[in-house]
Protein backbone atom coordinates (compact mmCIF):
# COMPACT_ATOMS: atom_id res chain seq x y z
CA UNK A 1 0.00 0.00 0.00
CA UNK A 2 2.58 2.73 0.71
CA UNK A 3 4.56 1.78 -2.43
CA UNK A 4 0.98 2.26 -4.32
CA UNK A 5 0.65 6.05 -1.80
CA UNK A 6 4.20 7.32 -3.70
CA UNK A 7 3.84 5.95 -7.01
CA UNK A 8 0.34 8.21 -6.51
CA UNK A 9 2.19 10.77 -6.00
CA UNK A 10 5.08 10.81 -7.98
CA UNK A 11 1.90 10.33 -10.80
CA UNK A 12 0.82 13.72 -9.10
CA UNK A 13 4.06 16.03 -8.42
CA UNK A 14 5.64 14.64 -11.97
CA UNK A 15 5.18 17.78 -13.68
CA UNK A 16 6.83 19.71 -10.97
CA UNK A 17 9.50 16.97 -10.66
CA UNK A 18 10.45 17.25 -14.04
CA UNK A 19 10.38 20.97 -14.40
CA UNK A 20 12.82 21.37 -11.25
CA UNK A 21 14.83 18.44 -13.03
CA UNK A 22 15.12 20.92 -16.34
CA UNK A 23 16.70 23.87 -14.26
CA UNK A 24 19.14 21.68 -12.48
CA UNK A 25 20.25 20.61 -15.69
CA UNK A 26 19.54 16.66 -14.96
CA UNK A 27 18.46 16.05 -18.62
CA UNK A 28 21.76 15.44 -20.15
CA UNK A 29 24.05 12.61 -20.25
CA UNK A 30 25.75 12.97 -16.87
CA UNK A 31 22.23 14.15 -15.27
CA UNK A 32 20.58 11.19 -16.76
CA UNK A 33 22.97 8.77 -15.80
CA UNK A 34 22.48 10.69 -12.00
CA UNK A 35 19.08 9.57 -12.43
CA UNK A 36 19.04 6.40 -13.55
CA UNK A 37 21.87 5.28 -10.64
CA UNK A 38 19.25 6.82 -7.87
CA UNK A 39 16.10 4.98 -9.31
CA UNK A 40 18.56 1.65 -9.96
CA UNK A 41 19.27 2.20 -5.91
CA UNK A 42 15.83 2.37 -5.09
CA UNK A 43 14.53 -0.69 -7.35
CA UNK A 44 17.30 -2.97 -5.29
CA UNK A 45 15.76 -1.57 -2.07
CA UNK A 46 11.96 -2.51 -2.76
CA UNK A 47 13.30 -5.69 -4.10
CA UNK A 48 15.15 -6.56 -0.52
CA UNK A 49 12.36 -4.80 0.86
CA UNK A 50 9.99 -7.58 -1.04
CA UNK A 51 12.35 -10.57 -0.28
CA UNK A 52 12.62 -9.98 3.77
CA UNK A 53 8.60 -9.82 3.83
CA UNK A 54 8.02 -12.65 1.83
CA UNK A 55 10.76 -14.74 4.49
CA UNK A 56 8.81 -12.94 7.22
CA UNK A 57 5.14 -14.42 5.58
CA UNK A 58 6.62 -17.72 5.44
CA UNK A 59 7.45 -18.14 8.72
CA UNK A 60 4.19 -16.95 9.75
CA UNK A 61 1.88 -20.25 10.91
CA UNK A 62 -0.92 -17.25 10.61
CA UNK A 63 -0.09 -16.39 7.12
CA UNK A 64 0.41 -19.66 5.71
CA UNK A 65 -3.22 -20.95 6.98
CA UNK A 66 -4.30 -17.93 5.15
CA UNK A 67 -2.25 -18.63 1.86
CA UNK A 68 -3.62 -22.12 1.85
CA UNK A 69 -7.08 -20.81 2.47
CA UNK A 70 -6.69 -18.62 -0.36
CA UNK A 71 -5.67 -20.72 -2.99
CA UNK A 72 -8.26 -23.31 -1.96
CA UNK A 73 -10.41 -20.35 -2.60
CA UNK A 74 -8.92 -19.67 -6.06
CA UNK A 75 -8.92 -23.39 -6.98
CA UNK A 76 -12.45 -24.22 -6.17
CA UNK A 77 -14.63 -21.63 -4.09
CA UNK A 78 -17.42 -22.53 -1.90
CA UNK A 79 -19.20 -22.24 0.69
CA UNK A 80 -17.19 -23.01 3.72
CA UNK A 81 -13.80 -22.03 2.21
CA UNK A 82 -15.50 -18.62 1.53
CA UNK A 83 -16.83 -18.30 5.02
CA UNK A 84 -13.15 -19.26 5.93
CA UNK A 85 -11.84 -16.45 3.89
CA UNK A 86 -13.96 -13.93 4.60
CA UNK A 87 -11.92 -14.09 8.44
CA UNK A 88 -8.96 -12.74 6.00
CA UNK A 89 -9.03 -9.31 5.03
CA UNK A 90 -6.61 -8.58 1.91
CA UNK A 91 -6.11 -7.43 -1.84
CA UNK A 92 -9.66 -7.10 -3.11
CA UNK A 93 -7.86 -7.37 -7.04
CA UNK A 94 -6.95 -11.44 -5.99
CA UNK A 95 -10.52 -12.21 -4.72
CA UNK A 96 -12.82 -14.24 -7.09
CA UNK A 97 -15.45 -13.51 -9.40
CA UNK A 98 -18.57 -14.70 -8.39
CA UNK A 99 -21.28 -13.46 -10.94
CA UNK A 100 -20.76 -12.31 -14.41
CA UNK A 101 -22.86 -9.69 -15.57
CA UNK A 102 -23.77 -10.89 -19.29
CA UNK A 103 -26.09 -8.51 -20.41
CA UNK A 104 -27.28 -4.80 -20.09
CA UNK A 105 -30.48 -2.79 -19.83
CA UNK A 106 -31.11 -0.12 -22.40
CA UNK A 107 -28.06 2.52 -22.34
CA UNK A 108 -29.41 6.13 -21.76
CA UNK A 109 -27.45 8.67 -23.68
CA UNK A 110 -29.34 12.75 -23.89
CA UNK A 111 -30.64 13.40 -26.60
CA UNK A 112 -27.98 16.34 -28.49
CA UNK A 113 -29.07 18.75 -31.13
CA UNK A 114 -26.14 20.25 -32.66
CA UNK A 115 -25.30 20.92 -35.82
CA UNK A 116 -22.41 20.33 -37.78
CA UNK A 117 -21.40 23.81 -38.25
CA UNK A 118 -22.41 24.71 -34.63
CA UNK A 119 -19.87 21.30 -33.47
CA UNK A 120 -17.09 23.08 -35.44
CA UNK A 121 -17.16 26.13 -33.95
CA UNK A 122 -17.43 24.72 -30.44
CA UNK A 123 -14.72 22.37 -30.89
CA UNK A 124 -11.95 23.98 -28.63
CA UNK A 125 -14.29 24.17 -25.99
CA UNK A 126 -15.02 20.33 -26.78
CA UNK A 127 -11.17 19.70 -26.70
CA UNK A 128 -10.64 21.87 -23.44
CA UNK A 129 -14.17 19.86 -22.04
CA UNK A 130 -12.57 16.34 -22.62
CA UNK A 131 -8.99 17.39 -21.01
CA UNK A 132 -10.86 18.39 -18.32
CA UNK A 133 -13.15 15.31 -17.43
CA UNK A 134 -10.11 12.85 -18.11
CA UNK A 135 -8.13 14.97 -15.69
CA UNK A 136 -9.59 16.41 -12.68
CA UNK A 137 -13.21 17.00 -13.92
CA UNK A 138 -14.80 13.55 -12.85
CA UNK A 139 -12.54 13.45 -9.45
CA UNK A 140 -14.05 16.53 -8.14
CA UNK A 141 -17.88 15.41 -9.35
CA UNK A 142 -16.38 11.80 -7.54
CA UNK A 143 -13.60 12.63 -4.74
CA UNK A 144 -14.23 9.43 -3.55
CA UNK A 145 -12.15 7.71 -6.78
CA UNK A 146 -9.19 9.92 -5.59
CA UNK A 147 -6.42 7.24 -4.34
CA UNK A 148 -5.10 9.49 -1.87
CA UNK A 149 -8.75 9.92 -0.10
CA UNK A 150 -8.82 6.16 -0.19
CA UNK A 151 -5.56 5.66 1.37
CA UNK A 152 -6.56 7.96 4.22
CA UNK A 153 -9.90 6.20 4.71
CA UNK A 154 -8.66 2.72 4.58
CA UNK A 155 -8.62 1.90 8.46
CA UNK A 156 -12.34 2.47 8.70
CA UNK A 157 -12.68 0.84 5.37
CA UNK A 158 -11.22 -1.99 7.04
CA UNK A 159 -12.98 -1.62 10.36
CA UNK A 160 -16.47 -0.79 8.86
CA UNK A 161 -16.25 -4.14 6.68
CA UNK A 162 -15.42 -6.59 9.98
CA UNK A 163 -18.58 -4.62 11.41
CA UNK A 164 -21.05 -5.65 8.93
CA UNK A 165 -19.26 -9.07 8.84
CA UNK A 166 -19.13 -9.76 12.45
CA UNK A 167 -22.31 -8.19 13.51
CA UNK A 168 -24.78 -8.83 10.87
CA UNK A 169 -22.88 -11.88 9.06
CA UNK A 170 -22.52 -9.73 6.34
CA UNK A 171 -21.22 -11.99 3.13
CA UNK A 172 -18.86 -9.83 0.28
CA UNK A 173 -19.03 -10.68 -3.53
CA UNK A 174 -17.05 -9.56 -5.85
CA UNK A 175 -19.40 -9.22 -9.26
CA UNK A 176 -17.86 -8.60 -12.90
CA UNK A 177 -19.62 -5.97 -15.29
CA UNK A 178 -20.65 -5.71 -18.59
CA UNK A 179 -17.34 -3.66 -19.26
CA UNK A 180 -15.12 -5.73 -17.03
CA UNK A 181 -15.23 -3.30 -14.41
CA UNK A 182 -15.07 -5.96 -11.47
CA UNK A 183 -17.43 -4.72 -7.91
CA UNK A 184 -17.12 -4.91 -4.29
CA UNK A 185 -20.55 -5.70 -2.48
CA UNK A 186 -21.64 -6.61 0.73
CA UNK A 187 -25.21 -8.69 1.09
CA UNK A 188 -26.45 -8.91 4.85
CA UNK A 189 -29.32 -11.32 4.37
CA UNK A 190 -32.17 -11.06 7.10
CA UNK A 191 -34.61 -13.26 5.27
CA UNK A 192 -36.88 -15.89 7.43
CA UNK A 193 -35.32 -14.10 10.34
CA UNK A 194 -37.13 -10.55 10.32
CA UNK A 195 -40.62 -9.41 8.78
CA UNK A 196 -38.90 -6.91 6.45
CA UNK A 197 -36.11 -9.18 5.63
CA UNK A 198 -37.50 -10.63 2.60
CA UNK A 199 -37.46 -7.17 0.67
CA UNK A 200 -33.81 -6.20 -0.05
CA UNK A 201 -32.90 -2.47 -0.16
CA UNK A 202 -29.91 -2.35 -2.72
CA UNK A 203 -28.36 1.25 -2.09
CA UNK A 204 -25.74 3.41 -3.75
CA UNK A 205 -23.74 5.55 -1.59
CA UNK A 206 -22.34 9.20 -2.39
CA UNK A 207 -19.58 10.46 -4.15
CA UNK A 208 -17.23 10.11 -1.49
CA UNK A 209 -19.41 7.05 0.26
CA UNK A 210 -18.64 3.43 0.74
CA UNK A 211 -20.42 0.60 1.85
CA UNK A 212 -18.43 0.27 4.23
CA UNK A 213 -19.33 2.90 6.55
CA UNK A 214 -22.57 4.36 3.97
CA UNK A 215 -26.19 4.18 4.09
CA UNK A 216 -26.60 0.73 4.44
CA UNK A 217 -27.01 0.96 8.11
CA UNK A 218 -30.19 2.75 7.91
CA UNK A 219 -32.06 -0.28 6.17
CA UNK A 220 -30.48 -3.12 8.55
CA UNK A 221 -31.41 -1.23 11.38
CA UNK A 222 -34.80 -1.81 10.02
CA UNK A 223 -34.07 -5.39 9.77
CA UNK A 224 -34.51 -5.60 5.67
CA UNK A 225 -31.99 -7.70 3.55
CA UNK A 226 -29.32 -5.01 2.21
CA UNK A 227 -27.10 -5.25 -0.76
CA UNK A 228 -24.55 -2.46 -0.65
CA UNK A 229 -21.61 -1.89 -3.12
CA UNK A 230 -19.07 0.47 -4.09
CA UNK A 231 -18.95 3.02 -7.26
CA UNK A 232 -16.34 1.78 -9.77
CA UNK A 233 -12.87 3.51 -9.13
CA UNK A 234 -14.21 3.05 -4.73
CA UNK A 235 -13.04 0.56 -2.37
CA UNK A 236 -12.40 -2.85 -4.05
CA UNK A 237 -14.22 -1.59 -7.16
CA UNK A 238 -12.06 -1.26 -10.05
CA UNK A 239 -12.87 0.98 -12.98
CA UNK A 240 -14.05 4.83 -13.39
CA UNK A 241 -17.24 6.80 -12.22
CA UNK A 242 -18.14 7.59 -16.03
CA UNK A 243 -22.07 7.09 -16.11
CA UNK A 244 -22.06 4.59 -18.32
CA UNK A 245 -19.81 3.01 -15.98
CA UNK A 246 -21.85 3.44 -13.20
CA UNK A 247 -24.92 1.98 -14.97
CA UNK A 248 -22.80 -1.09 -15.37
CA UNK A 249 -22.35 -0.99 -11.75
CA UNK A 250 -25.37 -1.38 -10.65
CA UNK A 251 -26.78 -3.20 -13.72
CA UNK A 252 -24.87 -6.20 -12.55
CA UNK A 253 -25.73 -5.67 -8.95
CA UNK A 254 -29.19 -5.63 -10.10
CA UNK A 255 -28.74 -9.04 -12.24
CA UNK A 256 -27.22 -10.55 -9.14
CA UNK A 257 -29.83 -9.61 -7.02
CA UNK A 258 -32.37 -11.30 -8.77
CA UNK A 259 -30.63 -14.38 -10.42
CA UNK A 260 -28.56 -15.34 -7.94
CA UNK A 261 -29.78 -13.87 -4.34
CA UNK A 262 -33.28 -15.10 -6.15
CA UNK A 263 -34.96 -11.97 -5.18
CA UNK A 264 -37.94 -10.99 -7.10
CA UNK A 265 -37.70 -7.60 -8.64
CA UNK A 266 -41.22 -6.65 -6.69
CA UNK A 267 -39.34 -7.22 -3.40
CA UNK A 268 -36.62 -4.83 -4.22
CA UNK A 269 -36.30 -1.38 -2.82
CA UNK A 270 -33.31 1.27 -4.40
CA UNK A 271 -32.15 3.40 -2.33
CA UNK A 272 -29.74 6.29 -3.32
CA UNK A 273 -28.02 8.81 -1.12
CA UNK A 274 -26.87 11.84 -3.34
CA UNK A 275 -24.76 11.22 -6.24
CA UNK A 276 -25.88 7.46 -5.95
CA UNK A 277 -29.51 8.88 -6.80
CA UNK A 278 -28.44 8.92 -10.44
CA UNK A 279 -27.25 4.86 -10.33
CA UNK A 280 -30.57 3.99 -8.48
CA UNK A 281 -32.91 6.52 -10.84
CA UNK A 282 -30.99 4.43 -14.02
CA UNK A 283 -31.87 1.40 -12.49
CA UNK A 284 -35.44 2.06 -11.49
CA UNK A 285 -36.20 2.87 -15.35
CA UNK A 286 -34.69 -0.34 -16.54
CA UNK A 287 -35.97 -2.47 -13.88
CA UNK A 288 -40.07 -0.46 -13.53
CA UNK A 289 -41.40 -3.12 -11.36
CA UNK A 290 -38.85 -2.77 -8.50
CA UNK A 291 -41.16 -2.25 -4.98
CA UNK A 292 -39.78 1.29 -5.10
CA UNK A 293 -37.38 3.91 -5.64
CA UNK A 294 -36.18 6.24 -2.46
CA UNK A 295 -33.82 9.65 -3.09
CA UNK A 296 -32.12 10.92 -0.40
CA UNK A 297 -30.39 14.26 -0.66
CA UNK A 298 -29.93 14.29 -4.14
CA UNK A 299 -30.84 16.59 -7.05
CA UNK A 300 -32.32 16.95 -10.47
CA UNK A 301 -29.56 17.50 -12.73
CA UNK A 302 -26.01 18.06 -11.79
CA UNK A 303 -25.28 20.82 -14.09
CA UNK A 304 -26.57 24.13 -11.80
CA UNK A 305 -24.16 22.54 -8.70
CA UNK A 306 -21.07 22.34 -11.57
CA UNK A 307 -21.33 25.49 -12.32
CA UNK A 308 -21.85 26.87 -9.02
CA UNK A 309 -18.81 25.72 -7.91
CA UNK A 310 -16.74 26.95 -11.07
CA UNK A 311 -15.85 30.17 -12.02
CA UNK A 312 -18.13 31.69 -14.32
CA UNK A 313 -15.57 32.44 -16.87
CA UNK A 314 -15.27 28.98 -17.25
CA UNK A 315 -19.12 28.04 -17.49
CA UNK A 316 -18.68 27.55 -21.10
CA UNK A 317 -16.34 24.70 -20.62
CA UNK A 318 -18.08 23.12 -17.36
CA UNK A 319 -21.64 22.84 -19.20
CA UNK A 320 -20.19 20.78 -21.82
CA UNK A 321 -17.74 19.08 -19.72
CA UNK A 322 -20.81 17.85 -17.83
CA UNK A 323 -23.65 17.87 -20.65
CA UNK A 324 -20.76 15.21 -23.27
CA UNK A 325 -18.96 13.58 -20.05
CA UNK A 326 -20.54 13.59 -16.73
CA UNK A 327 -24.44 13.98 -17.35
CA UNK A 328 -25.83 12.93 -13.86
CA UNK A 329 -29.89 13.87 -15.10
CA UNK A 330 -31.98 12.34 -12.54
CA UNK A 331 -35.45 13.79 -13.58
CA UNK A 332 -35.07 12.42 -17.33
CA UNK A 333 -34.28 9.14 -15.81
CA UNK A 334 -37.28 9.38 -13.60
CA UNK A 335 -39.42 9.95 -16.59
CA UNK A 336 -38.83 6.81 -17.75
CA UNK A 337 -40.03 4.77 -14.47
CA UNK A 338 -43.71 5.36 -13.37
CA UNK A 339 -43.75 3.66 -9.60
CA UNK A 340 -43.45 4.93 -6.49
CA UNK A 341 -40.96 7.58 -5.10
CA UNK A 342 -39.75 8.87 -1.88
CA UNK A 343 -37.93 11.96 -1.86
CA UNK A 344 -36.02 12.75 1.17
CA UNK A 345 -35.00 16.48 1.27
CA UNK A 346 -32.05 17.37 4.02
CA UNK A 347 -33.14 20.90 5.26
CA UNK A 348 -29.62 21.69 6.54
CA UNK A 349 -27.97 20.22 3.21
CA UNK A 350 -25.35 23.31 1.81
CA UNK A 351 -24.14 20.64 -0.92
CA UNK A 352 -27.63 20.52 -2.79
CA UNK A 353 -28.54 24.11 -2.50
CA UNK A 354 -27.25 26.57 -4.99
CA UNK A 355 -27.24 29.43 -2.21
CA UNK A 356 -26.13 28.66 1.35
CA UNK A 357 -28.56 28.09 3.78
CA UNK A 358 -31.39 29.06 1.63
CA UNK A 359 -33.77 26.30 1.68
CA UNK A 360 -35.63 27.06 -1.56
CA UNK A 361 -32.47 26.53 -4.12
CA UNK A 362 -32.31 23.20 -2.44
CA UNK A 363 -32.43 20.99 -5.92
CA UNK A 364 -34.30 18.13 -4.12
CA UNK A 365 -37.26 21.02 -4.72
CA UNK A 366 -36.38 21.07 -8.53
CA UNK A 367 -36.87 17.19 -8.41
CA UNK A 368 -40.14 16.97 -7.10
CA UNK A 369 -41.52 19.40 -8.90
CA UNK A 370 -40.76 18.45 -12.16
CA UNK A 371 -41.39 14.69 -11.23
CA UNK A 372 -45.24 16.06 -9.79
CA UNK A 373 -45.61 18.42 -13.43
CA UNK A 374 -44.58 15.33 -15.75
CA UNK A 375 -47.01 13.14 -13.63
CA UNK A 376 -49.51 14.99 -13.18
CA UNK A 377 -49.61 17.86 -15.85
CA UNK A 378 -53.33 18.37 -15.61
CA UNK A 379 -52.88 19.08 -11.51
CA UNK A 380 -49.73 20.95 -11.48
CA UNK A 381 -50.24 23.92 -13.34
CA UNK A 382 -48.74 27.37 -13.26
CA UNK A 383 -50.95 28.27 -10.50
CA UNK A 384 -49.83 25.75 -8.52
CA UNK A 385 -46.47 25.21 -9.31
CA UNK A 386 -46.09 28.99 -7.84
CA UNK A 387 -47.85 27.78 -4.67
CA UNK A 388 -45.75 24.58 -4.10
CA UNK A 389 -42.60 26.64 -4.80
CA UNK A 390 -43.40 29.12 -2.00
CA UNK A 391 -44.37 25.93 0.31
CA UNK A 392 -40.61 24.14 -0.29
CA UNK A 393 -39.35 27.56 0.20
CA UNK A 394 -40.62 27.67 4.02
CA UNK A 395 -38.85 26.90 7.05
CA UNK A 396 -40.15 23.22 7.93
CA UNK A 397 -41.92 25.10 11.09
CA UNK A 398 -43.87 27.09 8.92
CA UNK A 399 -45.17 24.33 6.63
Amino acid sequence: MQLFVMWNVGIYTSPFLATVLWRRGYFVIDGVTTIAKFLTGIGLVIAVSYYLRGVGRAGNPVYTTFFNTFLAAKKNLNRDNKRALMVYDFEYSSWPVEFKCEKKGEPWHPPTRRSALAYVMGLPCHVASYIVAHTFGLKLVYPGSISMLQYAMSKFLVEGRMKLVKEHSGERFKLQTLDGNEIDSMFIDKRNRHENGNILVVCAEGNAGFYEIGVMVTPIEANYSVLGYNHPGFGGSTGTPYPDQEQNAIDAVMQFAIQRLNFLPENIILFGWSIGGYSTSWAAAQYPKIRGLILDATFDDVLPLAILKMPQLLAPIVRTTIREYINLNNYQLLTNYPGPVLIVRRTEDEVICTEESNLSTNRGNNLLVKLLRYRFPEVIESEQFTLLHDYLSLDTQKQ
